[in-house]
């Protein structure tokens, strides 16, 4: 069952390009539900990663991608800024297939570092 709390932190990610940290969905969430607590934003952060609505991208600090596609990111090492990358990880062989010799890949989770345009 999907609570009204967990639908608008579910809705924020979907409409959000930027990574937010735990901290900053519960900063914009709170615009909508003032009375909503930090504790109330982990537990449907959990809730929705364990049911697969959402993706963690542990860098440090957790970070959520409410695109749950196949894609990879890239994370700028001196802004701290995520990107979404998704052609170039469409042309890897092993990740168009989904498969390897030791089996078959059902989802994936791949980090590039480096400094991005706008820091470099």
């Amino acid at each position: 069952m999907i609570t009204s709390q967990r639908k608008i932190i579910s809705d924020y990610l979907k409409n959000v390009a930027s990574h937010p940290s735990a901290e900053k969905i519960y900063l914009e969430v709170r615009k909508i539900l003032p009375r909503i607590s930090k504790g109330t934003v982990y537990r449907n952060l959990k809730t929705l990663k364990e049911n697969g609505e959402i993706q963690e991208i542990s860098i440090g600090e957790s970070r959520y991608d409410g695109n749950i596609s196949s894609h990879a990111h890239y994370i700028c090492q001196k802004c701290g800024r995520i990107f979404d990358i998704f052609e170039d990880c469409r042309n890897c062989k092993i990740l168009k297939h989904k498969r390897t010799k030791v089996g078959k890949i059902n989802q994936y989770q791949i980090n590039f570092y480096g400094i991005c345009k706008k820091c470099g």
